[in-house]
């Protein structure tokens, strides 16, 4: 989880290949309405995330055995929201600074989300905490955000 920008797609589809998990990418579940509000420069309010968060929820229950889940997650309630169908929830939480997001946002040409939105998702991060909670910067290398997901994954959740 993690604000625009922090390579949680990227990271998630990575953990999931290298735990043999399935990977649900949360942007698959917007709807219509939510995509063209973001992008057009809209931040989402929690109106338009519950639903969503309940369609990432069943789908990752849905699939056999473990799942990777990319998905902003930033608000505390909507992390209680997926832990309440997603018994066992851990969380990584992709971190960095407003300026190397900014800037790897604006290098991205092929998302719907455009970095004017940064500032809002900043606005309502509310940063987790807590055993089951790995904190990542991702000014590291992407290997290295990898092998420490995978290395908190195996930990905490064990291996199937």
């Amino acid at each position: 989880m993690g604000v625009c920008g922090t390579g949680k797609s990227t990271v998630a589809k990575a953990l999931s290949d290298r735990l043999g998990a399935a990977y649900v990418e949360a942007d698959a579940f917007h709807s219509a309405e939510a995509v063209a509000r973001m992008a057009s420069g809209l931040p989402l309010t929690d109106a338009h995330r519950w639903d969503w968060l309940d369609r990432i929820a069943t789908a990752a229950q849905a699939e056999p055995g473990r799942a990777v889940i990319a998905c902003s997650a930033l608000k505390a309630v909507y992390r209680d929201r997926l832990a309440a169908t997603l018994p066992g929830l851990a969380v990584i939480y992709l971190h960095g600074t407003k300026k190397l997001l900014a800037d790897r946002m604006a290098a991205r040409a092929d998302h719907f989300m455009p970095a004017s939105l940064l500032e809002s998702q900043f606005a309502d991060l509310e940063p987790p905490s807590g055993p089951e909670v790995l904190a990542i910067d991702v000014a590291l290398a992407r290997d290295e955000v990898v092998a420490r997901a995978s290395d908190f994954a195996n930990t905490v959740l064990g291996t199937e």
